[in-house]
C-alpha cells in the first residue's frame, strides 16, 4: 500500500479537549495537498455487564449534534493514567458502579479519516454499587439495558454512535466465542 508522505504540519488551534493541524502531504502520485487532523488523546469505552445480563449505558446531551444519546460509558485517559485506571474511573463518575472485573476487547479509531482519538475497548463485569462523583456528568442519566434489547436498539437508531455500536458488537462476538 502506497504511504502519503507528511512536507510539512501547522498547528492551527489548541483546545482543552482537541487541537487541529493542517498537515501538507505528497500523495504516491507526486501532487501534494492538505489534510486537516484533529489531535485527540486516547480513550477508553466501557461494555459494563451486571449479574442480571443488563448492559450499563448513559444517556447524556451531546451538543455538536444537539441531542441526547444513549451510549456505553466512555472517556478520556488523563495524564499518567493507565487505560484500566482510567476505565474504573470513568465507571465510577458516570454509572456509580467499580467493576470487580475487567477484560480487554480490543480497541478501535474513531475517526481515522481525521482524527487520531483510539478507543481501548473493555469489558467490565462484578460490578459493585460506588459513590456517583464527577463535575460534569451531573446530567448523565444510567440506562440499564437487557442484553437481548440491544440489537433491537442499533437497528432502530437509539443507539447510534460509532463507539457504542463498534463496542456493543465487539462484546458480542466475545460472548459467542466464550459459550
Amino acid at each position: 500500500m502506497a504511504e502519503e508522505k507528511t512536507l510539512s504540519s501547522r498547528l492551527v488551534f489548541e483546545g482543552r479537549a482537541v487541537k487541529l493541524r493542517i498537515d501538507t502531504v505528497q500523495m504516491p502520485g507526486g501532487q501534494e495537498t492538505t489534510r486537516e487532523i484533529v489531535e485527540h488523546s486516547d480513550c477508553v469505552a466501557i461494555v459494563a455487564v451486571t449479574a442480571d445480563d443488563k448492559v450499563l449505558l448513559v444517556r447524556q446531551f451531546r451538543q455538536a449534534v444537539a441531542k441526547g444519546l444513549l451510549e456505553i460509558p466512555a472517556g478520556g485517559i488523563e495524564d499518567k493514567e493507565s487505560p484500566l485506571d482510567a476505565v474504573r474511573r470513568e465507571m465510577q463518575e458516570e454509572t456509580g458502579y467499580l467493576p470487580g472485573k475487567i477484560e480487554k476487547l480490543g480497541g478501535f479509531y474513531s475517526a481515522p479519516g481525521y482524527c487520531t482519538e483510539y478507543l481501548h475497548l473493555y469489558l467490565a463485569t462484578d460490578l459493585v454499587p460506588s459513590q456517583l462523583y464527577a463535575e460534569d456528568t451531573e446530567s448523565i442519566e444510567l440506562v440499564p439495558v437487557p442484553l437481548g434489547k440491544i440489537p433491537g436498539l442499533i437497528a432502530s437508531g437509539e443507539i447510534c454512535d460509532a463507539k457504542s455500536i463498534a463496542g456493543l458488537f465487539i462484546f458480542s462476538e466475545y460472548k459467542k466465542k466464550s459459550k
